[in-house]
C-alpha cells in the first residue's frame, strides 16, 4: 500500500496519524484481521518509515490500537450500511471504515464532518475510483446515529 502513497507535503501530523493508522489497519485486515498479537509488530513497521516523524505519533496509536481492539463493534456500527458483505470490502475501505467509525464513536473532539472529510480523503488518496463516495455514504449515516445531536444541529444551520 505504501507504494505510489502520495508524498506528505503539506499534510497536517494529525493527516499523516490517519494515513499511517491506515497502513497499519491495511496490513492487519490482509493478513486476516482478527489476531491482535501482530500489532506490536505493525506498530513497529510504521515507526520503521521515512516519514514517521511528520505524524502525530500519539495520535496514530490511539486510532490503530483503538480500531483494531474495538474492530467487532465498529463493524457492527457500519455493516448495516454497507451495500456488500463485510467480506467484500477492499482492505483500504473497511480500514478506513473501521478508522472513521472509530474516530466517530471516540473522539467527540474532533467534529463529524471533520472525521468523515478526513475518510474521503484517505479513500480518494489510497482507495479505488469510487470508494472515496462508498465511505462517505457509510460514514454520514454512522454519524447520524453516532453522534446524532451534532448531525442534527449541523443541518439546521
Amino acid at each position: 500500500m505504501t507504494e505510489g502513497a502520495p508524498r506528505s507535503r503539506g499534510r497536517t501530523s494529525r493527516r499523516r496519524a490517519r494515513e499511517f493508522a491506515l497502513q497499519g489497519a491495511y496490513e492487519w485486515l490482509v493478513k486476516g484481521g482478527d489476531d491482535l498479537s501482530d500489532l506490536g509488530l505493525i506498530d513497529a513497521n510504521l515507526r520503521d518509515q521515512e516519514d514517521y516523524a511528520e505524524a502525530d505519533a500519539e495520535y496514530l496509536r490511539t486510532l490503530l490500537y483503538g480500531a483494531l481492539h474495538q474492530a467487532p463493534a465498529l463493524r457492527e456500527r457500519f455493516t448495516p450500511y454497507i451495500d456488500r458483505p463485510l467480506a467484500e470490502l477492499s482492505p483500504v475501505e473497511h480500514g478506513i471504515l473501521l478508522l472513521g467509525s472509530y474516530e466517530l464513536l471516540n473522539h467527540p473532539d474532533v467534529p463529524y464532518k471533520v472525521v468523515i472529510n478526513e475518510a474521503v480523503e484517505l479513500a480518494k488518496s489510497f482507495g479505488g475510483t469510487d470508494g472515496f463516495k462508498f465511505v462517505n455514504g457509510v460514514l454520514d449515516r454512522v454519524a447520524a446515529e453516532m453522534r446524532a445531536a451534532e448531525v442534527q444541529a449541523a443541518r439546521r444551520r
